[in-house]
């Protein structure tokens, strides 16, 4: 793979990926992986000069500026790449029919901090904003407070509150933020209009899709999902004939296989 043009197709393809984290578990396809096309590349002494590692990031930059994906840390809170096609029925699952604006609920609710709050409030007031105006914005622009900020920024990210929208290399290196329903605000409005119900088997079925096999308790960990939710979610898919649960010879327990897998 070694273009834009290329990882798009990569990305709407797999649905989920990560940017270079390998998740030990398996079943989240990874751009590095595939920029570098082999399995498990090791990560090379000197990175800056490495071929795949600078193509990948570069990638990772491009393809959300250019708005052609989604970024950002929403599996595992890691950093991972979301395919369009795919974003509202996880928009649905993590946001519900919230906008922007509903961070007072959740805060009143206990389930923002302050920091994330405080973040809220400055970039509904003014947006887009660099991360160092940001910081001035909340009043953390002291070195003590940057893993506090830093935390915060990651909490509003897993959530889909704000997104990434650049990363500015001249005259200084720094990011810029926004609120998601302004940055994607199709897929976002696509998002709110769709029930939890019939959200989840689209996540799960993406999902398998690109593993091929998977199981319920790596589904619950990637996207959160309920007991309950999740097996309402795989039922579904097998009466539609989508996913199998089988076992698989050499490997314990029962797992969910693809049906594009068996074909």
């Amino acid at each position: 793979m070694r273009s834009a043009k290329a990882a798009l197709a990569f990305v709407n393809d797999v649905g989920f990926c990560s940017t270079f984290y390998r998740f030990g578990d398996g079943g989240v396809p990874c751009l590095w992986e595939a920029v570098a096309g082999r399995d498990s590349p090791k990560w090379p002494k000197h990175s800056h000069h490495d071929d795949a590692v600078g193509l990948t990031w570069q990638l990772k930059d491009d393809l959300p500026a250019a708005r052609s994906v989604y970024y950002g840390k929403v599996l595992r809170r890691r950093p991972s790449l979301v395919a369009l096609d795919v974003f509202p029925a996880l928009y649905a699952l993590v946001r519900g029919t919230q906008r922007a604006a509903d961070y007072r609920i959740e805060y009143d609710a206990g389930r923002l901090t302050v920091t994330a709050r405080r973040i809220m409030e400055a970039l509904t007031t003014e947006h887009p904003q660099y991360t160092r105006g940001l910081r001035a914005s909340c009043f953390m622009l002291e070195p003590r407070q940057t893993r506090e900020f830093e935390r915060a920024m990651g909490e509003l990210q897993q959530g889909l509150w704000i997104v990434k929208t650049e990363e500015r290399y001249e005259p200084s290196f720094s990011y810029r933020w926004d609120l998601l329903e302004t940055w994607l605000p199709a897929p976002v409005a696509a998002g709110r209009r769709l029930s939890r119900a019939a959200a989840a088997p689209r996540v799960v079925e993406r999902h398998a899709r690109a593993a091929v096999f998977t199981r319920p308790a790596l589904v619950r960990r990637l996207f959160a999902l309920g007991e309950e939710e999740l097996a309402t979610a795989v039922r579904t898919l097998i009466l539609q004939g989508v996913l199998v649960e089988t076992g698989v010879r050499g490997w314990p327990g029962r797992w969910l296989v693809h049906r594009s897998a068996l074909d």
